[in-house]
């Protein structure tokens, strides 16, 4: 797929237009009367500081400390949550350009990436320009494409191993890390490449070193030196190294398929020329909240328990999106469109995996409906 199969897909900006120009305005509305940025805010510095301290301290104790293996078990699954947070709260904010104002501030924070193995702007690419911007939509958002190992959307073929997909999706989805840190990263790079998103030799070869650089430090440190620090047999170091990433994979797996893999959400076929509906109206469609009243799990994960405020302000920080959701809400009850949220995330992670089961159990037309 070129580029230009990219530009020639459109939304309708004509449609649900009203809605669209009062969202805008009582967004940028609240931001001026309160006089504040919409950036991140100290408290994003604290935060990073909180996570990286207990990743940092959680890692020196797994080398330094003298424990048993229950608990270095333990200590590397909690590892693996601890990625997970830096992942949700400084990566994601970090890579949308949000955490901070000052442009060198997300720059220095944009390095996270690096600490966690994998590469920032093949997730930029990923994330931010398909993810965003063509949210559900087959061949474009790379994030329901699972090359027909899973069936997220009932625009996919059915095969026969689907049925049995609602048992071993967990499983992917712990190993979905893994396969980040490895090799997905270059896999990307070269899908890029042809399809024109990465688009000279120059940008090529810098992040293929890039990638090779980070996948060396990242393995020295995380694999390599337990090895020889750790007084255990090299089996067992790498059978904990790969615990942490099933803890993290799946943590993260869920926070986001909870938010566009879903019975209610809509997904759409490329073939279409154009979307129907205005961009904004195409991602509350698309996405749905969770457990928006929990607090704890909004600061574990980076506000994306607000996915609807997140897909449709990507350029605000996600400590703005609570307050933002009431001015959402408000907004979509006047103009009768739909705002999908569940009350928990247990009840979202349930929707999700239903879903997973009504796709694998038959060849089926799935009609959005109401959260």
């Amino acid at each position: 797929m070129s580029i230009n199969q990219f530009t020639r897909y459109k939304f309708c900006s004509e449609s649900n237009q009203e809605f669209a120009q009062t969202l805008l305005k009582r967004v940028n509305n609240y931001f001026k009367q309160n006089n504040i940025e919409r950036f991140g805010d100290r408290s994003m510095i604290v935060k990073s500081i909180f996570a990286f301290g207990i990743y940092f301290a959680l890692f020196a104790a797994i080398l330094f400390g003298d424990f048993s293996m229950p608990v270095l078990f333990l200590l590397w699954s909690l590892l693996g949550l601890g990625a997970a947070i830096i992942g949700t709260t400084v990566f994601h904010d970090a890579l949308h350009g949000t955490f901070s104002k000052n442009k060198t501030v997300n720059k220095i924070m944009e390095f996270s990436a690096a600490i966690l193995g994998v590469s920032g702007e093949m997730w930029k690419i990923q994330h931010n320009n398909l993810h965003h911007n063509y949210t559900n939509i087959e061949n474009m958002d790379t994030d329901i494409d699972t090359h027909n190992v899973l069936r997220f959307t009932p625009n996919q073929k059915r095969r026969w191993f689907h049925r049995f997909q609602l048992f071993y999706a967990p499983v992917l989805y712990g190993i979905m890390t893994l396969v980040w840190i490895s090799f997905k990263d270059f896999v990307s790079l070269e899908n890029y490449k042809k399809r024109g998103l990465i688009k000279t030799k120059q940008k090529y070869t810098k992040e293929m070193w890039k990638n090779i650089f980070v996948k060396v430090g990242y393995f020295g440190t995380m694999v390599v030196l337990p090895i020889f620090v750790l007084p255990h047999a090299f089996w067992i170091t790498i059978l904990m190294f790969i615990t942490m990433h099933f803890v993290c994979g799946f943590f993260l797996s869920i926070v986001f398929q909870t938010a566009h893999v879903m019975p209610h959400t809509k997904f759409l076929e490329t073939e279409i020329p154009e979307v129907e509906e205005n961009w904004l109206v195409h991602q509350l469609m698309t996405t749905s909240n969770f457990a928006m009243k929990n607090k704890v799990l909004y600061w574990i994960i980076g506000g994306l328990n607000y996915q609807v405020e997140h897909h449709l302000f990507p350029n605000i920080s996600h400590i703005h999106y609570p307050k933002l959701s009431k001015i959402v809400k408000q907004t979509t009850a006047e103009f009768n469109i739909p705002y999908y949220s569940h009350k928990t995330f247990a009840g979202a992670i349930y929707r999700h995996f239903q879903h997973l089961y009504q796709l694998g159990k038959k060849q089926v037309a799935m009609v959005p409906v109401g959260a």
